[in-house]
């Protein structure tokens, strides 16, 4: 079989959507290992992406220019208030456009679409190119940005122009897919679709990455370290689990003695929360790390590693960093409103809290704690639900 695929991010660190569809190009090699595989590679900007760890037989990159001239800037100011259209998106997107339209697409058996962020540009830049017809479109993100749980976002004209925009993507595309049962269901509806909104959840694969470099890991000073990486934002509630965990810290001098929590984070104001902490030992807020120290800190420093979904009521996403601490095979904690994928997927629910009981957190938290300082032996919170078989199993039913 020969296979296409474009992506949009094959960063090595930085962001949870270049290790997804790294891993996703090992994965499609394992399960078809005798395959072609080629690659078009449509990225913002220049970046040693290491593109020679990569599984494939070519990778055509293209790096594009998306400063938006000024005099679309400034037309722009106008012209998306009277007609709901943003020419800002539309001059990046026939960015993407021009190179997708020049793929010679017609020698391939299977070609996705692969988005990376929250604006689509690959998927939005195929819309009424023959190329669409034959594609498998992957949604990495609910589209547009209202429907995104936990999103700030209001339903403006605007959004609305964007959910049309898109409706026609989906309705030339051969098929769709999301790495998420809750959001295919949730786009299928959206769109209206009469094609099925297929799932195939995230992956993790070491050997497309050089994890070698661990400088700056921070070495555990305790005898159970639980930790936290990822971004707070849709909702993601840290206070609260900050305020389960501290008060475990009164319960006695056992959890101050034998625990620490290590948060690496970005997208709130850092300084302030590590002041807000800085009387409590026990809590290290720190800076991000790029992927291969974190990945050593949360798989030999660790002893329990921390998810927390969007919220406060629903998410329908597959958190990025779910399949990187599958392979872990350690404790995780996850923080999930009632409904949600990593609800879904964990059928043990002691490593289940609820977003919004600070009580459940703490007890659950507690009990992890307990358990660790008793063994560090393997455990697996996700079953066989990101092995290998299940993405074949899985990817076949796409695909055939």
């Amino acid at each position: 079989m020969k296979f296409l695929i474009i992506e949009q991010d094959l960063r090595v660190s930085g962001t949870s959507q270049g290790i997804i569809s790294r891993s996703f190009l090992a994965k499609l090699r394992m399960a078809y290992p005798h395959s072609l595989i080629d690659v078009v590679y449509l990225k913002s900007h220049k970046s040693n992406d290491q593109l020679e760890l990569l599984p494939i037989d070519s990778v055509k990159t293209h790096v594009l220019n998306l400063k938006i001239p000024f005099i679309v800037l400034w037309i722009n100011k106008i012209y998306w208030r009277l007609f709901n259209v943003s020419l800002n998106e539309l001059h990046i997107q026939n960015k993407y456009r021009f190179y997708i339209s020049k793929i010679d697409y017609e020698k391939y058996d299977h070609i996705f679409i692969r988005s990376a962020g929250l604006n689509h540009e690959t998927i939005l830049a195929s819309k009424n190119l023959p190329i669409l017809k034959r594609s498998i479109v992957n949604f990495h993100d609910p589209y547009p940005g209202f429907w995104y749980a936990g999103s700030k976002t209001g339903l403006t004209k605007l959004e609305y122009f964007r959910l049309k925009q898109m409706r026609d993507v989906v309705c030339q595309a051969k098929t769709c897919m999301t790495s998420a049962r809750l959001m295919s269901q949730d786009m299928q509806y959206l769109y209206g679709s009469k094609i099925k909104f297929f799932d195939l959840p995230h992956q993790y694969s070491e050997d497309v990455f050089d994890l070698s470099d661990y400088k700056k890991v921070l070495k555990k000073k305790k005898q159970v370290t639980i930790s936290y990486h990822g971004a707070i934002q849709f909702g993601r509630n840290l206070k609260i689990l900050l305020e389960a965990y501290q008060e475990l810290l009164e319960k006695g001098s056992f959890y101050k003695e034998n625990t620490e929590f290590v948060l690496r984070l970005k997208g709130i104001d850092l300084k302030k929360l590590a002041k807000k902490y800085s009387t409590t030992k026990n809590i290290i807020v720190l800076n991000t790390l790029n992927f291969s120290n974190s990945a050593h800190e949360q798989k030999f420093e660790a002893d329990i590693n921390i998810i927390i979904e969007n919220g406060p009521l629903y998410c329908n996403i597959l958190v990025g960093k779910a399949p990187f601490l599958a392979s872990l095979n350690k404790a995780i904690l996850s923080i999930s409103p009632e409904r949600s994928e990593m609800r879904r997927i964990i059928k043990n629910t002691q490593f289940l809290a609820n977003c919004q009981d600070k009580e459940e957190i703490k007890q659950k938290l507690e009990n992890l704690i307990i358990k660790s300082f008793q063994s560090k032996e393997p455990v697996y919170p996700f079953g066989d639900y990101f092995s290998s078989k299940n993405f074949k199993t899985k990817l076949d039913e796409i695909l055939f």
